[in-house]
């Protein structure tokens, strides 16, 4: 299939276009053949494998949004979705685990700057898991910090990391203040692992649970989801590019939304070479030949090309829109989610639609396409993905209603 270019953003070092911007999104490129390679081996180990992680390392893709000032590359945010795009096209799992990883570090760029002295000065490229289900976590104010406890699922990478944050509720016994949403930074030392992840797709994750029993969690080491809605952030004194001020929870679909996309270019790239090569065998006749092959082709490719153009823009006017002061209005968030989650929708329509169109070969398990399959529905099982619940709070804030996403 045809190279897709990147908008070009002249004069921003760190903006698609530019020469560090696309050497960066070569090297996940490159390691395309190897990591497609690895994927059965991710799948059986239910993590991702040691030369892996150190692939990843090596090329310096899980510091592709640190902040310079540690030695990351501070590329604009879009540069998320096109290295997951990139990824993705090997292996579903890797690119799931760069993409959260690497998150991580830009989210921890707006911490208060001892949180971020507190990992970064031990090892910059020390990698941080999370779980971000608010419910699950429950905190209490105390002296200096917050006693936080509770039991978080899906904490993807969370065996190669040395940090985690935890999204948590806090509250006072009886809620007569009110509660608050905030992020919690804890060492590996606060909390324990439970290998829960069996799962049918995104299986080399490791997106394991994890536990928390009355862990001190001091002020600098927490930030208020508050704090994440647009705009300067705690941690804005020390890394001012308008990457680390942008609403974090508006677009938490594109943190992911990659991996969907070039999980989805990879069928489409596959069934294509196939078609190519193989004919029916059931009168022999050649399926690129077939009409119905090739308007299979056009829809997945129309479906792949629209979420990815969707996925770029958002992301990149949202820089814009950062770079000149300006925090997109509530209407504008929910438009974010909306499309974050329709975007990955279509993904995954074009994976079951080349699925349904391979015919019995698609069950094979020696072949990838089963695992696209099962990958694509995982990555749309995603809340962030969930469109009844991104569209039904679009719809109630277009109608005047109070939106139900309390981290916008």
């Amino acid at each position: 299939m045809a190279e897709h270019s990147v908008r070009p953003d002249a004069g921003l070092p760190g903006a698609p276009g530019t020469a560090g911007y696309a050497a960066m999104v070569a090297r996940a490129k490159a390691l395309i053949p190897e990591l497609r390679d690895r994927a059965s081996k991710t799948e059986e180990l239910r993590r991702l494998p040691p030369e892996t992680e150190r692939d990843l390392h090596d090329a310096g893709l899980f510091r592709i949004v640190q902040p310079k000032r540690v030695g990351g590359a501070e590329l604009d945010y879009v540069a998320l979705v096109d290295c997951a795009d990139a990824l993705g096209q090997a292996d579903a799992s890797v690119s799931w685990n760069f993409a959260n990883l690497a998150s991580h570090h830009w989210m921890l760029g707006m911490f208060d700057k001892q949180a971020q002295d507190a990992v970064w000065d031990r090892n910059a490229d020390a990698l941080i898991a999370s779980s971000f289900i608010f419910p699950a976590g429950r905190a209490r104010k105390a002296e200096g910090g917050y006693v936080l406890r509770g039991h978080w699922p899906f904490s993807s990478g969370v065996e190669s990391c040395d940090w985690n944050m935890l999204a948590g509720v806090v509250a006072s016994d009886d809620e007569a203040d009110g509660i608050e949403y905030r992020l919690f930074l804890l060492n590996r030392n606060q909390y324990r692992i439970n290998d829960t992840w069996n799962a049918t797709g995104l299986c080399g994750t490791g997106s394991n649970d994890v536990w928390v029993e009355d862990a001190f969690v001091a002020e600098n080491m927490t930030v208020a989801i508050s704090d994440l809605t647009g705009g300067p952030t705690p941690g804005s004194a020390v890394n001012p590019n308008a990457l680390y001020a942008l609403p974090v929870f508006s677009l938490f679909p594109y943190v992911l939304s990659g991996v969907g996309l070039g999980n989805a270019q990879a069928c489409l790239n596959d069934y294509v070479e196939l078609a190519r090569h193989r004919a029916s065998t059931y009168n022999r006749a050649k399926l690129s030949d077939l009409q119905t092959t090739q308007i299979k082709i056009a829809e997945a490719s129309a479906k792949i090309d629209a979420a990815r153009l969707v996925m770029r823009t958002n992301c990149i006017d949202a820089m814009a829109d950062a770079r000149r002061g300006y925090i997109p209005d509530l209407a504008g968030k929910t438009t974010l989610r909306r499309d974050g989650a329709f975007a990955v929708n279509l993904c995954t329509e074009a994976v079951s639609l080349l699925f349904a169109a391979s015919g019995a070969r698609s069950l094979f398990t020696s072949g990838a396409l089963q695992r696209q399959f099962r990958d694509a529905h995982a990555v749309n099982s995603h809340l962030a993905f969930n469109f009844d619940a991104a569209g039904t709070n679009y719809g109630r804030v277009a109608l005047g209603l109070p939106s139900e996403n309390l981290t916008l």
